[in-house]
């Protein structure tokens, strides 16, 4: 069960096959729509691990160039740790949370079908690991983690839909990337501070620069400029044992390239995967979960504001420095800005803040996100400390987010605490299912007044 839940790509063709064969598509559509939206994903996930990588060279350099220590978030790490302590009711966790994520967006208003497989696997691996010290244990510790989750998954999409269609025009897809936090509230801060009108994608580029209206061109320069300082900045000993002697500005020129394939590689992954998983979820939303919205993972809103997605990276770049300057300055950990989830996360509320305020608002609302990015996780990392977790802590807003309030409302009132925010979530989303039930009988009643 826990291998199946852990392979988003399956879950992902398992929905466009069960959305196709509900649509009764001829056998030929089912299965090349299957193996489009599969293959698409993993174009995607492919994409997206070059770029990781890429990255991953480029942080351990930005360290020792510039003399920085202190913690760097890590999903990954963490549940490193809390698959060998509680893997079991992760995996229970996880596979019992997709559940009830159906049922909620069956039976409320809450139509949102979270499909990022590696993202609900680390809020399994939290809520196991928060939970667990807590006091909870066995099936109560599983079934009060997977209502927290199916919750979660429905919740976070529905938080960053209103700033979502903005960008998109439409309900047909959302945001299934556990940073509702930053996304909205960088959206918002865009919003305010910016204008709209002056989006990132009408940046006037004089003739003789003209090859940076090309988004490949102007990320492969920006990002091979960023890789070439650093690694003239670090130590030739740190940057001969990465590159494996090799000279250092090619190295650094191709990190930067290969920096650029991924992110190419992940757009073509995203227009492969919906051109196939969005009609596809059609059959899904007639004929099992009416109106239901596939949450996906944030680079599939890359292509509809790519300069954004560059510029919310920079911006946020920017923001998550100056916390990480003034937490020495405060009785907190100090965290280090990491650049995989600053890239992501400052692309998405890049494409978002565009969208609501333009470019200088998405300038305002990247550096807001950064900040966000690093504060928050400042916040956790003492409570993971105490869950065993002292080295590491999770990177995503949403993941902090919900480990802080859990966390101190545990260490403040117990298993009771924890209890009492369950039931108020329980009564809200009773009540959506009961506005539902009764907004669908009154339109019926109407209809046959009709």
């Amino acid at each position: 069960m826990y291998s199946f839940f852990n392979q988003p790509a399956i879950i992902i063709g398992l929905i466009a096959l069960i959305g196709l064969v509900a649509l009764k598509k001829p056998f030929s559509k089912i299965l090349t729509g299957t193996l489009k939206t599969v293959i698409g994903f993993l174009i995607l996930s492919e994409g997206g691990g070059i770029i990781a990588s890429a990255l991953d060279t480029l942080g351990p350099a930005f360290e020792n160039a510039f003399n920085i220590q202190g913690v760097i978030p890590a999903n990954e790490a963490v549940i490193g740790v809390a698959e060998n302590i509680l893997g079991s009711e992760m995996a229970l966790i996880m596979a019992f949370g997709f559940v009830f994520n159906i049922i909620i967006a069956r039976f409320t208003k809450l139509k949102y079908i979270f499909l990022s497989g590696h993202h609900v696997l680390f809020m399994s691996a939290l809520l196991a690991a928060v939970l667990g010290t807590i006091g909870f244990s066995g099936f109560e510790l599983v079934a009060v983690g997977s209502i927290f989750l199916g919750a979660v998954m429905a919740i976070s999409p529905a938080i960053v839909q209103p700033f979502y269609r903005k960008v998109t025009g439409n309900d047909d897809i959302a945001m299934g990337h556990f940073n509702a936090l930053s996304y909205s509230l960088s959206a918002l801060v865009s919003g305010v501070t910016g204008n709209k009108k002056k989006s990132t994608e009408d940046i006037k580029v004089p003739e003789q620069l003209s090859f940076f209206r090309d988004n490949t061109i102007s990320t492969a320069i920006v990002m091979m400029l960023i890789y070439v300082v650093t690694f003239l900045f670090a130590d030739a000993s740190v940057i001969n044992e990465m590159s494996g002697g090799d000279n250092v500005v090619i190295y650094a020129l191709m990190q930067g390239l290969k920096f650029t394939a991924g992110f190419v590689i992940v757009l073509q992954g995203v227009r492969m995967m919906l051109s196939e998983i969005v009609p596809a979820f059609k059959g899904i939303s007639d004929k099992i979960v009416p109106n239901a919205t596939p949450a996906l993972d944030v680079p599939v809103i890359f292509p509809f504001a790519p300069n954004a997605v560059l510029i919310g990276f920079l911006s946020s770049v920017v923001g998550g420095f100056i916390v990480f300057l003034i937490l020495p300055f405060t009785n907190l950990p100090v965290i280090i800005p990491g650049l995989i989830p600053l890239f992501f996360v400052g692309a998405g509320a890049g494409v978002l803040s565009n969208a609501t305020g333009g470019l200088r608002g998405t300038i305002i609302g990247g550096i807001f996100n950064g900040a966000l990015l690093i504060f928050l996780p400042a916040l956790l990392l003492p409570l993971m400390g105490e869950l065993g977790f002292a080295n590491s802590t999770f990177g995503d807003t949403d993941f902090a987010g919900v480990g802080i309030l859990l966390g101190y409302l545990g260490n403040l009132f117990g298993k009771t605490g924890i209890y009492v925010l369950l039931l108020v979530l329980v009564t809200y989303l009773s009540g959506s299912a009961y506005r539902q039930v009764s907004s669908g009988k009154l339109q019926q009643e109407q209809v046959k007044e009709d």
